[in-house]
């Protein structure tokens, strides 16, 4: 393969040593046809010089690359799945294939795979992936990214010519291999394992190894508080990631201790959805009889798992402090989501008790009137300098409504954020690009009858100008590490 000098191989989860995963090996699949590439990112880790071939031997056959892992890492992790512990988990349908370094800032990555065959933690299932789980992925990620959301990348997704039988899909469906390029896959599920074990040698390895490659900036902390510089980290970087969730009216579906990372990163997307008005009891996976994952349930659930790694960390650390590092998740959830909204409107920020205030505006308004939740964001982008267009738009008549009042005034105090870029095209449409879940149906259903991918193009295109026009993939490296 011709090396990229952009591309910086990295082996470190290997040095971890043999406690944390298992070695494994990729299904020998019957076809490989690409579906979707994310050149963008190829190009900043520095492999855009791929050939289509070269591309689909990697990353559907899964040669190793150049200087990287010789063999696949199967991880090791437990976790409470619908506040369930589960002992048996581990990863049984990925591996970690490859690490290597982001060219612009020098950060960590994974190279982690969804369908790429059975491991010794595959139980009873097959470890494959069904196609339209891979494009359901390639669309959260690429509309999560747009939107601002701290989240994994589907970097490669290619169809692999197997029949597979599935309970909640018709079968025999289509199958494929998803590749995705995320900061690291290292969950509180990883703890909790060690926790379980009580192995406090792997577990103050794992600690050290995690600040080290992860949080460098705490490095420096006294060994006797390292632990919980470290649980405070997390609780921010994930508290941060709850907010974009609840800004962008995303529901993940599957909020087990598994699926969190210590980086705070969205990833593993299975039942997702995106609301199409503000309901706190709205639930995208059919199988959470109980609403336990709902949309306004979010930020508890990640508190509840950030407990759950307190609770292992003190094995090697003091309760007290552990305790006291819990306290960051809260204000940090509260700050971040004004903020996230204040991003999403285009507005200039004020203090932090004015910047609550307008969230509760927008909130009490959308809870109260049920308004389109993406369309409204759409429609006020810049506050006030877009009221002429809002109200002859589409979602006019809830604008009209007296519960507008306060959000409206509160828009009135609030400049347009100069980086806004309301003169954008995409901003002088009606309807802003959504994702709703009949919408993903109705991209699916061509490629299912015909093999016919335009929608699932067009639509890709559609997010890319959304992202343009907000400026989302431009986003400068902040307090948390880079957003996109």
């Amino acid at each position: 393969m011709p090396v990229s000098p952009l591309y910086r191989p990295e082996k470190i989860h290997a040095d971890l040593g043999d406690e944390f995963f298992d070695i494994a090996a990729a299904a020998d699949f019957p076809q490989r046809v690409l579906r979707h590439r994310d050149q963008r990112w190829a190009a900043r880790v520095g492999l855009d010089t791929l050939t289509p071939d070269e591309w689909t031997r990697h990353f559907g056959g899964f040669e190793p690359l150049p200087g990287n892992l010789r063999m696949p890492l199967a991880l090791r992790y437990h976790g409470h799945q619908f506040r369930h512990y589960n002992q048996d988990l581990g990863d049984g349908r990925g591996f970690l294939f490859a690490q290597l370094r982001d060219a612009e800032d020098g950060r960590l990555l994974d190279l982690g795979t969804k369908g790429s065959g059975q491991t010794p933690w595959s139980r009873r299932g097959d470890g494959r992936l069904t196609l339209k789980g891979g494009v359901r992925e390639v669309l959260a990620t690429e509309t999560l990214e747009a939107l601002g959301v701290y989240t994994s990348k589907s970097l490669s997704l290619i169809e692999t010519g197997e029949d597979l039988v599935r309970g909640d899909e018709p079968s025999p469906t289509r199958s494929s291999v998803l590749v995705r390029l995320s900061h690291s896959h290292i969950r509180i599920g990883t703890f909790q394992r060690l926790a379980f074990f009580d192995d406090k040698a792997s577990m103050a390895r794992l600690l050290d190894h995690c600040v080290a490659h992860y949080m460098p900036e705490i490095a420096a902390a006294p060994a006797e508080k390292r632990a919980e510089e470290f649980l405070a980290e997390v609780c921010r970087r994930v508290a941060r990631l709850a907010a974009q969730w609840m800004a962008a009216g995303f529901v993940h579906g599957v909020l087990n201790s598994d699926n969190i990372n210590i980086t705070g990163e969205s990833f593993d997307y299975g039942p997702w959805r995106f609301a199409p008005h503000y309901d706190p009891a709205f639930t995208a996976a059919y199988f959470d009889e109980h609403g336990l994952y709902a949309f306004g349930r979010q930020p508890g659930a990640l508190a509840w798992n950030l407990t759950r790694l307190a609770e292992c960390l003190m094995a090697i650390a003091p309760k007290a402090g552990l305790e006291a590092a819990l306290d960051a998740y809260e204000p940090v959830l509260q700050r971040e989501f004004a903020l996230a909204l204040l991003r999403r409107l285009g507005l200039a920020g004020a203090d932090q008790k004015a910047d609550a205030l307008l969230a509760k505006a927008v909130l009490e308004f959308l809870g109260a009137t049920k308004a389109p939740y993406e369309q409204f964001f759409f429609d006020w982008r810049g506050g006030l300098a877009s009221e002429a267009r809002a109200m002859a738009g589409p979602s006019a008549a809830f604008y009209r409504a007296p519960e507008f009042a306060a959000a409206r005034d509160a828009f009135g105090r609030r400049a347009p954020d100069p980086a806004a870029n309301l003169g954008h095209a995409y901003f002088q449409r009606e309807k802003p690009c959504s994702m709703l879940i009949e919408e993903v149906e109705a991209i699916w259903a061509p490629i299912a009858a015909r093999d016919d991918w335009s929608a699932f193009e067009a639509k890709l295109a559609d997010i890319g100008e959304m992202a343009q026009a907000y400026g989302a993939r431009n986003q400068a490296r902040g307090k948390f590490g880079v957003l996109c």
